[in-house]
């Protein structure tokens, strides 16, 4: 990273943010033993101690937190000019340096990938270097070492900008002709207590109660069983193609396989959960219009995949 008179305010935020040196330095691709002294330094100019330090954490003093809004607002006031400034001059560059993303694991194998090699081929990109992280583990953008994450759900943490990719996808339940060849078709939600559900681990915990909208506008939940679990969206589906039980996937994740007749819809008339996808940045400074286009790229790819608008 360039050190400069704008880094050590970004570092302090990373470092706040993430709660260790080690993790912000990662984040701002310097060492560690940087990070520390960087840090120092500005203590010793703001004639204060920034964070309490001791062997098992690291937390910010009320010095450092009363601090902490007002080098926020200096950063991302200082690189919103900066970015103002290159769009008035036309000099509006394309996606450059590194994009270090997190993708859900079975949309990102299947599609998210190519979708972006396509979207930087357009933005002509040289130079850039593509990071991908394929897990369905919620990634936290404040201490792992990714800058952005795309996600299904509404985004967990108030810092985090969300730019909508498919606001209006929704989960959608399914399974193969031969499974409801043997088992036949439920035909309300209290059926699916006789089902082999294949369950999804979602965060810490097994998501096992499925909510669907009637015709009549009314919601049901129901709690669901079955004898395989997973924390791999893609294994969820690979299950259900191959005829192991129903499966309550993303519209998304499962729509070339509903077009293909190897997988069918369940309980059309009922709706499923919301599930809209969102392309989420830390930060207004990284909303740059290169990145804007990228999103809507996205977006339109994700409109044309399941029909959604």
């Amino acid at each position: 990273m360039k050190i400069d008179r704008l880094s050590p305010l970004q570092l302090f935020l990373a470092t706040a943010d993430a709660g260790s040196f080690s993790a912000a330095a990662r984040r701002l691709d310097i060492g560690p033993v940087q990070a520390s002294a960087t840090i120092a330094r500005l203590e010793q100019e703001l004639g204060v101690r920034l964070f309490e330090r001791s062997t098992r954490r690291l937390r910010l003093t009320e010095a450092g937190e009363q601090w902490l809004p007002h080098a926020r607002q200096l950063v991302d006031a200082w690189l919103a000019g900066q970015a103002a400034l290159r769009s008035a001059a036309g000099l509006d560059t394309p996606l450059t340096g590194r994009l270090r993303v997190s993708l859900p694991s079975d949309l990102g194998r299947q599609h998210l990938w190519r979708w972006l090699e396509d979207a930087c081929a357009e933005e002509t990109a040289s130079g850039l270097q593509l990071e991908l992280r394929m897990t369905d583990r919620l990634a936290d953008l404040l201490k792992e070492p990714v800058d952005h994450a795309v996600r299904y759900g509404e985004p967990p943490d108030s810092s985090l900008i969300a730019l909508p990719l498919a606001p209006h996808n929704r989960r959608v339940l399914c399974a193969s002709p031969a499974y409801l060849a043997r088992h036949g078709h439920p035909e309300a939600p209290d059926d699916l207590a006789r089902h082999e559900c294949l369950r999804f681990v979602l965060g810490e915990s097994v998501h096992g109660r499925w909510r669907f909208t009637a015709p009549d506008g009314s919601t049901q939940a129901v709690e669901v069983q079955g004898s395989r679990v997973a924390d791999d969206g893609g294994q969820v589906r690979a299950w259900a193609l191959a005829g192991f039980g129903l499966a309550y996937k993303s519209r998304l994740d499962v729509a070339d396989d509903l077009a293909a007749g190897r997988l069918v819809a369940v309980l059309p008339g009922w709706l499923g959960e919301p599930a809209p996808l969102h392309w989420m940045v830390v930060g207004r400074h990284q909303l740059t219009p290169a990145l804007r286009r990228l999103a809507e790229r996205l977006k339109s790819r994700c409109e044309a995949l399941a029909g959604l608008g």
